[in-house]
């Protein structure tokens, strides 16, 4: 009997209409530990990096993570991975709601989607019986709207349906899969939903989940659910409110944003508005939340209420995506009543917050610098709202200027030239925009930045503070009670660091310290990924109730796995790893591996390169950012290293992290 997962995969043919249930392998649990650790194992043997994102042969895959389902709290997340066509790499995105944990209850811990289908349908899945169903009738529908049709047609109101809205079914970009309390946004996940012409993929499951030793567990789970509460009492002072509490984030709950619209340049902005925050914004902020915010709500088996629906005049009820308030609002600067509602238009289309707001904000760039003219806009609105809205609209229908706009910025840029690549600005490994815009060069953001696999502000930052405090003393009370550091070392980092001074950004953190705090934060992202926890119990936030020390001993009581702090680190290390070869396989070189020329007013190219060559060292990859043959051997992935070695990008005698490949050397 398998515990916790199902042992069960959904593999369905969109081409031949196959549909096949397909047993799992218990050792790859073991070894890639769920979630996208296996989504990632299926990626590497079966996509080669030859397969583009709009190829038959590209997989997307809708992964539950280990735990979900499971009484754990906060376990609820979906992994949706494929082939973006944005990035042209492995993307991977994550959702909350309830989606993942009823799959789980229908039998399956995947739905592997391969090949495209003629005409535009939905998956049903109803415990052991799944059907393909025509969805022509839903052409151009909205998200949420699709997910109300589907389920007074299946009679299903309880069904849980992850759905795409207009941006997916014409392959923008940055299409999001939308699932009513959460959404799979960054990577253009939706566009290969398009792609495959599955509007929607329906789920209802009244299944059991095993438990290998449910009285251990659930006193571990009764643990989680004391710290939770004893939080809710305690929230840690001297921090933003956001990450005072928990949650993912608490963005809905408060809206003072004072720090949020100061510090960060949002949309396509080149600058910070510092005077953007004053007490007329604050109260009329506060009115428009007050009004607009229905109620606030929470993902499947989750007590941490960090969402809200929303309600706008004249429009239907929708659930607010946490920093979308600020991209939307931001990237206009108008106030927050256009903010939620252009969000709610966005919501049904079914676009990424993130990428949206900046392409639109590009192209009015564009438009003010004369590289775009009134003729690429004809009937578009004078007033400033008035043109996000159009835009918005020409995107999703790729229409005139929208079809090139809906490729992203960079794209975009390249196609429209005439000196438009300056303003596509914000992009990382050249064609991924960043959701904002730092100050001053901090050594932690920049290798969460460099090196990361996916840029989401929940999925990077991590149980390090952000900044340092001001006085020493408010330093040392912070880590008195910090249990959750792997190791003591990591209270004397943050004592160490000084606002100001030789102790300071950009020199402290030192490349040394970096490693370590940044490998910490990465890995507890990555492990939960794996599990399908929430960030904001978790990886994202300052103490959480998860942390290194005893999800190793939920995993083992529930999963039946043997399993400890070094093998949980090892395993996500391995998986983290592969990601990595997925990635510079399919062409990522380490001259993509920075951040935007702009994105901080002063650069430090010798601090900047001396930082990327010590994580790179650290972590057990070359000069180019590859794995060496040798960390590839202690991970047990000498398959992987087979695969580098035929393709060029590893020497067959490369044992050494400094040692660089003269092929790849070449390629750059």
């Amino acid at each position: 009997m398998r515990y916790a997962e199902t042992g069960f995969n959904l593999e369905v043919d969109l081409s031949r209409g196959n549909i096949e249930k397909v047993a799992t392998d218990p050792k790859d649990t073991e070894l890639y530990l769920g979630g996208l650790g296996t989504n990632t194992k299926i990626f590497w043997d079966r996509v080669s990096p030859e397969v583009d994102a709009f190829s038959p042969e590209n997989l997307l895959i809708f992964g539950t993570g280990l735990l979900c389902g499971t009484p754990a709290t906060g376990c609820n997340r979906t992994i949706v991975t494929t082939i973006s066509p944005q990035t042209k790499l492995m993307a991977f995105s994550m959702m909350g709601g309830y989606w993942a944990p009823e799959l789980k209850y229908a039998g399956y811990d995947k739905v592997i989607l391969r090949g495209k289908s003629k005409d535009l349908v939905y998956l049903w899945i109803n415990n052991d019986k799944v059907e393909i169903r025509d969805a022509s009738h839903l052409k151009g529908k909205g998200a949420i709207e699709t997910a109300e049709l589907i389920r007074k047609e299946l009679k299903q109101p309880k069904a849980q349906v992850s759905a795409i809205g207009l941006a997916g079914e014409n392959r923008v970009f940055y299409a999001s899969v939308e699932q009513g309390r959460s959404s799979a946004s960054r990577g253009g996940i939706g566009a290969v939903m398009g792609d495959k012409k599955i509007k929607a993929i329906v789920v209802r499951g009244t299944k059991d989940i095993h438990i290998a030793k449910p009285e251990k567990f659930m006193e571990l789970c009764y643990e989680v659910m004391d710290y939770i509460k004893w939080r809710e009492d305690h929230p840690i002072p001297g921090v933003t409110p956001i990450l005072a509490i928990l949650g993912s984030p608490q963005e809905m709950a408060i809206h003072d944003e004072k720090w949020h619209t100061e510090n960060f340049s949002w949309g396509n902005a080149r600058t910070r508005r510092r005077d953007f925050w004053t007490d007329d914004v604050s109260e009329e902020w506060l009115e428009t939340m007050t009004k607009a915010r229905t109620r606030l709500i929470s993902c499947y088996n989750c007590s941490i209420a960090c969402g809200a629906t929303i309600s706008m005049p004249g429009l239907s009820t929708y659930m607010m995506k946490c920093f979308t308030k600020l991209t939307y609002t931001m990237a206009a600067f108008s106030n927050l009543e256009f903010g939620l509602t252009i969000a709610h238009h966005a919501t049904e289309y079914g676009v990424d917050g993130y990428s949206a707001p900046q392409t639109m904000a590009f192209a009015l760039e564009l438009l003010e610098n004369g590289i775009l003219t009134d003729k690429d806009f004809p009937d578009m609105p004078e007033d400033n709202e008035g043109k996000f809205f159009y835009l918005l609209d020409k995107i999703v229908r790729r229409e005139g200027i929208g079809d090139i706009l809906a490729d992203g910025t960079y794209w975009a840029a390249k196609r429209i030239g005439n000196g438009a690549e300056e303003y596509a600005h914000n992009n990382i490994k050249k064609s991924e925009q960043l959701p904002l815009k730092l100050s001053m060069l901090n050594p932690i953001y920049f290798l969460m930045y460099c090196t990361g696999e996916k840029m989401n502000i929940t999925q990077i930052e991590g149980q390090f503070p952000q900044a340092a405090f001001p006085k020493k003393e408010h330093r040392e009370k912070f880590v008195k009670d910090w249990f959750q550091v792997p190791d003591e070392k990591f209270k004397k980092y943050f004592v160490d660091w000084e606002p100001r001074g030789e102790n300071s950004n950009p020199y402290y953190p030192t490349p040394e310290i970096t490693c370590d705090i940044v490998d910490w934060q990465e890995k507890m992202h990555y492990i939960d990924d794996a599990l399908g926890m929430c960030a904001g119990l978790s990886s994202f936030h300052l103490k959480p109730p998860y942390h290194i020390h005893n999800i190793p001993k939920m995993m083992a009581a529930a999963a039946g796995i043997d399993m400890d702090e070094e093998k949980l680190s090892q395993g996500a290390k391995r998986y983290r790893t592969l990601v990595r070869a997925v990635n510079m396989s399919r062409g990522m070189k380490r001259k993509d591996e920075k951040p935007p020329e702009d994105h901080w007013k002063k650069r430090f190219p010798e601090l900047e390169k001396e930082l990327l060559d010590t994580y790179y060292k650290y972590k057990g990859w070359n000069n180019d950012g590859v794995p060496t043959k040798e960390s590839l051997h202690d991970l047990g992935l000498d398959y992987v290293a087979k695969e580098l070695i035929a393709r060029g990008f590893l020497s067959d005698d490369e044992y050494s992290s400094g040692k660089e490949t003269s092929k790849v050397r070449e390629t750059n």
